[in-house]
C-alpha cells in the first residue's frame, strides 16, 4: 500500500467513505471487532482511502498489518498475510512488537521469507492451527492499541486467503481488531471465486461495505487542481478529462498527465484495458471490437449482423463477454462497456480499414428512419460518407433540440456548416439555407449558456446576410439584441433591438418584429435599472409594449406577447397603485408554457409568485413559488437562473411567514462549499435564517461567501447585509457599519432593496449611540429609495414589506437622534404584520415588539411595554431565535418584565427585596449610580435611594463592603 502523496487529493470527495471507515475502527478500538469490505472498479482510490486509515491508526499507536494479493492464481496461499507479516516485522515503529508476537507463534513465522519454511509454503500446516495463530497474532496486538489488518485486492486471493478472510470475519468478536479487505468489483464476473465469499459475509452482523463511488465533475476538478500543486485549471481541461475518465482518479491522473505531454490515449492505460480484452476467445475478442465501433452501447440484433457470427455463437461470447464484466447487460436486449476507456481503447487498437468497413456496416443498418440520425450521422461520417452524414447531422441537431439538448444540437449543427461546401444540393438535403442553419446553431449555442459566442457567430452572420432580406435582418438582430441582454451589454443590446424594430413596418404585422419589440422592451428595462440617469418619456415603454402585444396577438406569437406582458407588468408595478401585477404574469406565465418558450415563462412564473409576496399574499405566494419550483424540475429546469431564483423565493416565503422548520429544509439544499457567484447567491439565502437563530453554521458559510464579495450585487447585498445583522447581535456596531457602507456602495441609490441595509446601518448608528450626519444621510437614502423609481419617476408601489423597513429606519433614526419613540415603533410592528395582526413577517413583527417594549420602558408605560415583550418572547422561543431571545431576556432582566421573579434570597441579603438585590448585583460588578441607573431605566436619584437602602439593610459602612457581602453570598453566581 504505497503511499505515493496522492493519498490526500485521492481523498477529495471520499469523506464519507473514510468516515465509515473510521466508524468501524473506532468500534473496534472500543472493543468490538469490525470488518469492512471495501469495493470499488480499478484506480478510484480503494488504496488510498485505506492508505488514510492507517495514517490514523498509526497517530493512534496502533499496529498497521497490510498485505497484498497478486494475479498470481493458487500458486501462494496466504501471500496477503505473509506480506502483512513480513512488512510490519520490518517496520521501525512497530517491528519490535510484531516480532514479539510471532516469536511466540512459529506456525506464523515459518510463512516468512527468512522462516524456517520457505516462502508462501503452508502445505505442511494445519489450517485450523494457522488461522487460530492469527487470531492469537492480532488480538495479543491489539492489547496496547488499535490493529488494522488489510487484505489489499482480494479479487485475486487464493482460496486459502478467502478462507482465513471468512474465518477472521465470523471469530473476530472482542479483539481490538479491524479487518479490512478490498477488491476491484470490475473484476468479479459472475463465476469469479469472491463473489460468493463477499454475499456471505455481508450478511454477518459485524461486517460493513464500503462502495468507493467515482469522482463527481467538480471533485474530479479539484482532485486535477491538488495534482498541479494548487494551480488552477482550465475548466474545460477539468471537464474533459472528467467526461473521459468517468470519475476515476486513476485515469483522470493518467488522463491528465497525458494532455500535458500531447497524448490522446496513454500507452500504459490503453495496455491495462487491452489485457482483459485479450484473455477472451476470438469470437468474443471480434463482438467487443463490433461493440466498440458501435459506441457505448450496442444491440443484439446489430452484434449479429454486423459481427456475421450466427445466433449461437454470438450469444456464447456475449455470455463470456459478460461473465468477464467488460460489456454489461443495458435493457432488455442491449450491453454497455463497462467502463468507457475500455471502449476507447478497443476502438483505438483497431486497424484503419478494419475500423472504416465496420462502421460502414453500421451505417447500412441504420439507415432511412431505421435508427438515430446523431448514430447514423456518427458511422456515416466515419465510413467517409458525407452526403448521408451530412443530412443525419441536420436531422440529428432538430431531434437534439425537441428533446431539450441544445449542446448536442450545437455540435450536429456545426458538423453540418462543416460538411455544407462537400455535399451536392446542400440546401435541399437540409430543408434550408446555410444562414438559417447557422442561425439554429447559434440558438442552441446560446441555450447551451454560451451567449457571448453567440454573439460573436451572429456578428459574422450580419456581415455575411443577405441586406434585401429584411426579415432575416430582424430575425439576426433581435437574437444579438436578446443574448448581448445576457451579457449585460445593456447600451448596445437597446441599440441593437431598436434598428431591428425600425426594419420593417409596424403594418402589416410581422411575428419578427412583434419579437423584436418584446426584445427592445426587455432591454429598456434593464437599461433603466443598470443607468440610473437614461431616462425616456413615460409614454415611450408602455406604449411599445401594447404595441408588441398587439402584433404578437394579430401574428400569432404568443412567445413575444407574453414576454412583452411580463415587462410591461414590471413597468407599471412600480406606478400604480391598483394595479394587480400577479395577474398579468399569470397570464404571461400560461401563455409562454403553451407557447413552449420556457425562459420566458420562468421569468413570469418568477414576478407572479414575487409579485403576492410583495403584496402580503404569503399563503399564494407559497402556493405560487411551489408550483413554479415544481414546474422547473419537472422540465429540467430546476438549476436555470430563474429556477435557482424561484427556489431561493420559495424559502423566503416560508421564512417570512414563521415556518422555520420548512425554511430549514429548503435550505438544506443551499450548498456551503461554493466557489461561483451563482452558486454563492442560492447559498447566501441561507444566512436569513442561520443568523437569525444564531446558527454557527453561519460562520463558515461567511468564509466561502466572503472572497466572492463584490463580484455580484445581489449576493453582497444578502452576505454582506447579514453579516452587518450578525456583527450587531455580536456586539459590535463598527464592523456592522462596515458592511452597510460596503453593500450601499455597490447599489443605485433608488435602489428598494437598499431601505433594509439602510435600517440596519441606523440600527449600529442607534447602538454607537452616534448622533451623526451619517444616520440622517441613511434615512435619506431609505426615504429617495422609497419614493423614487431607478429612473427618476415617482414611485406609486413599494411593496408591504419596503413600507415596514422604511417604518425601522424612521424608528431607529429616533433612536439614533437619542428620542426612541413608542410610537414610530408601533408603526414599525404594524407595517411588518401587512395588515394582519399575528401575521405577516413573523420574525421582523417580533424584533420590532423588542424595540417597541425598550421605548415603552423608557417612557414609564411598563404594563404596555410587559405585554410587548412577552409577545416577541413567545415568538423567538417558537422560532429558534437565539440572539433576539438573549436580547429579550436581557431587557426583562434590566426593566424586571420576566414573569418569573429571581429567586428568593437567604441569609444576609434575605432583608433585600428584588429590586435592591439587581441594584447591589450591580454595585459588586463595580457600576455607579448613573451606570445603575441606565441598566435598570431608573433615575440616577432613584438608584442613589437604592443604595442608600441596602447599606443600612446590610449594616455596613460603604459600597465596598456591601459588593464584598454580594459576593460571599454568591449573588453574582446566582
Amino acid at each position: 500500500m504505497a503511499d505515493d502523496g496522492r493519498d490526500e487529493s485521492v481523498l477529495i470527495g471520499r469523506r464519507a467513505e473514510l468516515a465509515a471507515l473510521t466508524a468501524a475502527l473506532d468500534r473496534a478500538a472500543a472493543g468490538t471487532a469490525a470488518t469492512v469490505l471495501v469495493s470499488g472498479d480499478a484506480g478510484v482510490g480503494k488504496t488510498h482511502l485505506v492508505s488514510a486509515l492507517a495514517r490514523v491508526v498509526r497517530d493512534r499507536g496502533g499496529t498497521v498489518l497490510v498485505g497484498q494479493c497478486a494475479e498470481l492464481g493458487e500458486s501462494m496461499p496466504y501471500l496477503p498475510l505473509v506480506d502483512a507479516l513480513w512488512r510490519a516485522a520490518r517496520d521501525p515503529r512497530q517491528g519490535e512488537a510484531v516480532r514479539a508476537a510471532l516469536a511466540s507463534r512459529p506456525v506464523l513465522e515459518r510463512l516468512l521469507p527468512d522462516g524456517d519454511g520457505h516462502s508462501g509454503d503452508a502445505s505442511e500446516l494445519g489450517q485450523q492451527q494457522l488461522f487460530g495463530a492469527t487470531l492469537g497474532l492480532v488480538g495479543e496486538l491489539g492489547r496496547t492499541g488499535p490493529v488494522l489488518l488489510v487484505l489489499e485486492d482480494l479479487h485475486w486471493a487464493d482460496r486459502s486467503t478467502r478462507h482465513l478472510l471468512t474465518f477472521l470475519s465470523r471469530v473476530l468478536q472482542r479483539e481490538r481488531v479491524c479487518l479490512v479487505g478490498t477488491y476491484r468489483s470490475d473484476d468479479l464476473h459472475r463465476r469469479h471465486p469472491l463473489r460468493p465469499v463477499v454475499a456471505e459475509l455481508l450478511r454477518l452482523p459485524d461486517v460493513s461495505a464500503v462502495e468507493v463511488r467515482p469522482f463527481a465533475p467538480d471533485e474530479t476538478a479539484a482532485f486535477l487542481t491538488a495534482l498541479s500543486a494548487g494551480q488552477a485549471l482550465p475548466p474545460d481541461v477539468a471537464e474533459r478529462v472528467h467526461a473521459r475518465s468517468e470519475g476515476n482518479p486513476f485515469y483522470a491522473a493518467e488522463l491528465y498527465a497525458a494532455a500535458r505531454t500531447g497524448e490522446e490515449l496513454p500507452a500504459g492505460l490503453a495496455d491495462l484495458l487491452l489485457a482483459r480484452v485479450e484473455r477472451l476467445g476470438d469470437n468474443a475478442q471480434r463482438v467487443v471490437r463490433v461493440a466498440a465501433v458501435a459506441g457505448r452501447r450496442v444491440g443484439d440484433e446489430l452484434v449479429r449482423r454486423v459481427s456475421g457470427l450466427d445466433e449461437a455463437e454470438v450469444g456464447a461470447a456475449l455470455r463470456e463477454i459478460v461473465s468477464h464484466r467488460l460489456l454489461v447487460p443495458d435493457g432488455a436486449d442491449g450491453y454497455i462497456f463497462r467502463h468507457a476507456l475500455l471502449r476507447e481503447a478497443v476502438y483505438a487498437d483497431l486497424l484503419p480499414g478494419e475500423r472504416t468497413r465496420l462502421h460502414a456496416a453500421f451505417a447500412a443498418l441504420l439507415g432511412g428512419d431505421s435508427g438515430s440520425a446523431a448514430e447514423l450521422a456518427y458511422h456515416s461520417l466515419a465510413a467517409h460518407d458525407l452526403p448521408v452524414a451530412f443530412a443525419a447531422s441536420v436531422r440529428a441537431g432538430r431531434e437534439a433540440e425537441r428533446v431539450g439538448a441544445p449542446a448536442e444540437a450545437l455540435e450536429h449543427y456545426d458538423r453540418a456548416l462543416s460538411l455544407w461546401d462537400a455535399v451536392p444540393d446542400p440546401e435541399t438535403a437540409a430543408g434550408t439555407d446555410r444562414v438559417r442553419l447557422a442561425l439554429a446553431a447559434v440558438r442552441a449555442c446560446g441555450r447551451s449558456g454560451e451567449a457571448r459566442r453567440a454573439v460573436s457567430r451572429l456578428r459574422r452572420l450580419l456581415e455575411t446576410a443577405d441586406p434585401a432580406d429584411r426579415r432575416l435582418g430582424v430575425l439576426l438582430r433581435e437574437n444579438l439584441a436578446y443574448y448581448l441582454g445576457d451579457l449585460d451589454m445593456d447600451i448596445e443590446s437597446a441599440d441593437t433591438a431598436r434598428e431591428a424594430v425600425d426594419m420593417l413596418p409596424a403594418d402589416p404585422p410581422t411575428p419578427e418584429r412583434a419579437a423584436a419589440l418584446a426584445t427592445y422592451v426587455r432591454t429598456l428595462l434593464v437599461r433603466v435599472h443598470n443607468n440610473p440617469g437614461y431616462r425616456r418619456h413615460d409614454e415611450e415603454l408602455p406604449a411599445l409594449a401594447e404595441e408588441a402585444i398587439a402584433a404578437a396577438r394579430a401574428t400569432g406569437a404568443a412567445d413575444a406577447e407574453a414576454s412583452a406582458l411580463v415587462s410591461l407588468g414590471l413597468y407599471r408595478e412600480e406606478r400604480e397603485t391598483r394595479l394587480r401585477a400577479q395577474d398579468l404574469f399569470a397570464q404571461a406565465r400560461d401563455l409562454a408554457v403553451r407557447a413552449g418558450n420556457y425562459q420566458v415563462a420562468l421569468r413570469a412564473a418568477f414576478h407572479h409568485a414575487r409579485a403576492r409576496f410583495d403584496r402580503g399574499d404569503l399563503a399564494g405566494a407559497a402556493e405560487a413559488a411551489e408550483e413554479a419550483v415544481r414546474f422547473t424540475f419537472d422540465n429540467g429546469l430546476g438549476w436555470s437562473s430563474y429556477g435557482a431564483a424561484l427556489r431561493c423565493l420559495r424559502y423566503l416565503i416560508h421564512y417570512t411567514a414563521g415556518e422555520w422548520a420548512h425554511a430549514a429544509r429548503l435550505a438544506a439544499d443551499f450548498g456551503i462549499r461554493v466557489t461561483r457567484p451563482a452558486e454563492a447567491q442560492v447559498s447566501a439565502y441561507a444566512l436569513f435564517l442561520e443568523v437569525a437563530q444564531g446558527d454557527d453554521t453561519a460562520a463558515e458559510r461567511m468564509r466561502w461567501l466572503e472572497p466572492l464579495w463584490g463580484e455580484d450585487e445581489l449576493l453582497t447585498y444578502i452576505s454582506r447585509g447579514l453579516a452587518a445583522e450578525r456583527a450587531l447581535w455580536d456586539g459590535d456596531p463598527a464592523a456592522a457599519l462596515d458592511h452597510v457602507a460596503a453593500v450601499l456602495d455597490d447599489m443605485r441609490p433608488a435602489d428598494a432593496a437598499g431601505i433594509r441595509i439602510a435600517a440596519t446601518g441606523l440600527w449600529a448608528h442607534a447602538d454607537l449611540g452616534s448622533r451623526c450626519d451619517a444616520a440622517d444621510e441613511l434615512l435619506s437614502l431609505a426615504r429617495t429609495a422609497a419614493s423614487t423609481t431607478l429612473d427618476g419617476g415617482p414611485r406609486a408601489w413599494l411593496g408591504l414589506e419596503g413600507r415596514a423597513w422604511l417604518a425601522r429606519a424612521e424608528a431607529e433614526h429616533a433612536r439614533a437622534r437619542g428620542a426612541n419613540d413608542p410610537e414610530l415603533w408601533r408603526r414599525t410592528v404594524t407595517a411588518f404584520e401587512y395588515g394582519t395582526p399575528g401575521g405577516g413577517f413573523v420574525y421582523e413583527v417580533a424584533r420590532s415588539r423588542w424595540r417597541l417594549a425598550e421605548a415603552l420602558v423608557e417612557h414609564g408605560a411598563r404594563d404596555e411595554a410587559a405585554a410587548e415583550w412577552r409577545s416577541a418572547v413567545t415568538v423567538a422561543e417558537r422560532l429558534g431565535a437565539r440572539p433576539l431571545r438573549k436580547a429579550l431576556a436581557d431587557l426583562g432582566t434590566r426593566a424586571r418584565l420576566a414573569a418569573a421573579s429571581p429567586a428568593a434570597a437567604s441569609g444576609p441579603l434575605a432583608t433585600l427585596t428584588a429590586r435592591e438585590r439587581e441594584v447591589l448585583r450591580l454595585v459588586a460588578e463595580g457600576r455607579n449610580n448613573r451606570q445603575i441607573a441606565e441598566t435598570l431605566f431608573i433615575s440616577p436619584k432613584t438608584a442613589s435611594v437604592h443604595v442608600s437602602n441596602i447599606l443600612a439593610k446590610l449594616d455596613v459602612a460603604s459600597r465596598t463592603q456591601a459588593a464584598a457581602l454580594a459576593h460571599r453570598e454568591g449573588l453574582l453566581t446566582s
